[in-house]
């Protein structure tokens, strides 16, 4: 097989590499080496650490009470919902549709839509002077209601395409990948709440060695999967549009149900920024390799744009907070005085919701202009 494949690269008939072990049209596979395997495992275990250790400070930047007004009045955590396994797989259904791909691209496609969100949203959620309280729960609660609404939403929108039973969820996966988030957030919690001023000093270092893992993770992928780069155009663009429509979407959605501004930002980025290792793994375990050689680096594709786009709105907002002159708590007390101002309109949209909190301080002004 692979002096044929030699042959025909030598007179012009594939594109592919020579020691290419799968070969369809403009999609190849070059084997994995020894060196890769290795690098593969290393590398595995030190994000692993690294990312424990990252979650443990955002953690660090979470408050027991609004985490648990959160979970108590799940009101931001069900248009997280909603966005996550709503708008997230029907996007991939119409993006599948309308350019028209294979089913097994579409299939992978719908595969990235129904996955939980990463865990990477809670680094640029502080980033972005976000919800972190929300941010947290969103992501443990998208994690754990994982195990139910990936099948169905795959039943859903693949049955046209293929058969369910073939898509195998590595459940194991996504219950380690519930463990190594909730008990490093759990203790970051914990230490924030017995030691706040040695939480913010574990929460800034965290949010660096958080934007270094994050290009790490990037570079690491662009290592590994060097050699699966020639894929069809179709997955390119669907690549290209998926993050960016997720993070619109999710954005707009939590602004029409009344969420505060930091709260939309918190939303945006839990909607479009997928658990991709978690679909990298699907995919390994559900499909054979010459069906791998024509999407199995979609993944990875979609990991680049996500990043990008996030990376784009964090300047934007980095940008747009410098030309305020504000500082990061300054600037989110504005927003949450401009929130006030405008509450009642969103009461009326979210069926009379408002939180305890809110309530408490309300009273407390009436009380005090009473006594003024």
């Amino acid at each position: 097989d692979r002096d044929g494949l030699t042959a025909n690269s030598t007179v012009g008939i594939s594109t592919c590499s020579a020691n290419a072990t799968i070969c369809n049209g403009t999609s190849c596979v070059l084997p994995e080496n020894d060196f890769n395997k290795v690098l593969s495992v290393i590398l595995s275990t030190v994000i692993t650490v690294m990312l424990a250790m990252v979650m443990f400070a955002m953690g660090c930047n979470v408050e027991i009470k609004k985490f648990w007004e959160h979970i108590k009045r799940p009101w931001g955590i069900f248009v997280g919902f909603l966005c996550q396994f709503g708008i997230m797989p029907l996007t991939g259904f119409v993006l599948s549709v309308a350019f028209n791909v294979k089913p097994i691209q579409a299939v992978v496609v719908l595969i990235m839509g129904c996955c939980p969100g990463g865990t990477s949203s809670n680094i640029l959620a502080y980033w972005v002077d976000g919800d972190m309280d929300l941010s947290v729960s969103m992501t443990t609660c998208s994690t754990l209601l994982a195990m139910g609404m990936m099948p169905l939403c795959l039943f859903v929108y693949t049955k046209m395409w293929t058969d369910t039973g073939s898509i195998v969820l590595p459940y194991d996966s996504i219950g380690i990948s519930l463990v190594a988030l909730v008990i490093p957030v759990s203790l970051g919690i914990y230490v924030n709440h017995r030691w706040p001023k040695k939480a913010k000093t574990i929460l800034k270092v965290g949010s660096i060695a958080g934007a270094i893992l994050i290009i790490l993770i990037a570079v690491v992928g662009g290592i590994l999967y060097q050699g699966s780069w020639m894929i069809s155009p179709e997955l390119w663009i669907i690549g290209t549009i998926f993050p960016a429509a997720g993070y619109s979407l999710g954005f707009f959605l939590a602004r029409i149900s009344g969420q505060s501004w930091h709260r939309c930002r918190t939303v945006a980025l839990e909607t479009g920024m997928q658990n991709t290792q978690l679909c990298t793994t699907i995919v390994q375990l559900s499909f054979t390799p010459e069906q791998l050689a024509q999407m199995f680096t979609f993944p990875l594709i979609y990991s680049i744009f996500q990043m990008l786009f996030a990376l784009i709105f964090l300047g934007a907002y980095q940008a747009h907070k410098r030309c305020q002159g504000t500082k990061k708590t300054d600037f989110t007390a504005e927003e949450d005085e401009t929130e006030t101002k405008s509450e009642s309109l969103y009461t009326n949209m979210n069926g009379g919701f408002t939180s305890n909190e809110k309530q408490t301080d309300n009273h407390v002004s009436v009380d005090t202009r009473e006594n003024v």
